[in-house]
């Protein structure tokens, strides 16, 4: 019997990391999904990434606390800083910036992989709609993958996993256009940064979201406030 290859995958409940979950099981890969309840502002996100992964049939599925919002610095840990509904600009670092989180998020991972023989990571990183994250970056990747391949006992044999984002340079319209073909259950996943029962159509995350569904050629997939916002 062949032994299959195993990915740890960060699947936040968002539609990236849904579609690199789906990318990592069509590369072939044995998934193991890892999501944080990291003292975001609601649970929704993880409400989707447990649908999400059922869904794609991940079996594996690990939901690990890091309270990051003990010390704030974000507006997706901290009540107290306003959520943006202004746009994105790419040139400033947005408020939902939260100081360090990829860092610890793929220490963990990192930590996962190597308990688990796992040989990679995927990662939902994009750096073309959110340019303005300093860790969303390639070359933030490359010299993270540089301390993994030093930082393990199995790097000393060779074995370090290797950290792969698949969606880095994709715009959200080639995502969107990833997930239907791999049949991501779009609807199930949640980008928007408040936790009502609906996505409120109007923060910076639910705007580029349902721009792209709209650009893709999918604007039933959009919140309503979205088309309405759209014209549609």
């Amino acid at each position: 019997m062949t032994h299959q290859s195993k990915a740890v995958v960060l699947l936040s409940g968002g539609l990236d990391s849904a579609t690199s979950a789906a990318i990592a099981a069509k590369d072939g890969y044995h998934v193991i999904a890892l999501s944080f309840r990291y003292g975001q502002r609601h649970q929704r996100e993880l409400d989707s990434a447990l649908k999400i992964a059922q869904a794609l049939d991940i079996q594996e599925h690990y939901i690990i606390d890091v309270n990051l919002a003990q010390w704030g610095g974000s507006s997706l840990t901290d009540t107290f800083i306003e959520l943006p509904q202004t746009g994105v600009n790419a040139h400033i670092i947005p408020s939902t910036y939260v100081p360090g989180r990829n860092t610890v998020f793929i220490a963990i991972a990192l930590s996962l992989a190597e308990a688990k023989e796992a040989q990679a990571i995927y990662l939902g990183i994009n750096a073309v709609d959110y340019s303005g994250y300093p860790d969303c970056r390639s070359d933030y990747l490359q010299a993270y993958q540089m301390l993994a391949n030093l930082s393990s006992k199995a790097s000393l044999d060779g074995k370090a996993p290797q950290l792969i984002a698949p969606l880095i340079k994709d715009s959200k319209v080639d995502i969107i256009h990833r997930a239907i073909s791999l049949k991501v259950p779009i609807s199930d996943t949640w980008s928007c940064y408040q936790g009502d029962s609906e996505p409120c159509g109007l923060c910076d995350s639910c705007r580029i979201r349902d721009r792209a569904l709209i650009d893709a050629g999918y604007p039933e997939l959009a919140t309503v406030k979205g088309q309405e916002l759209y014209n549609l």
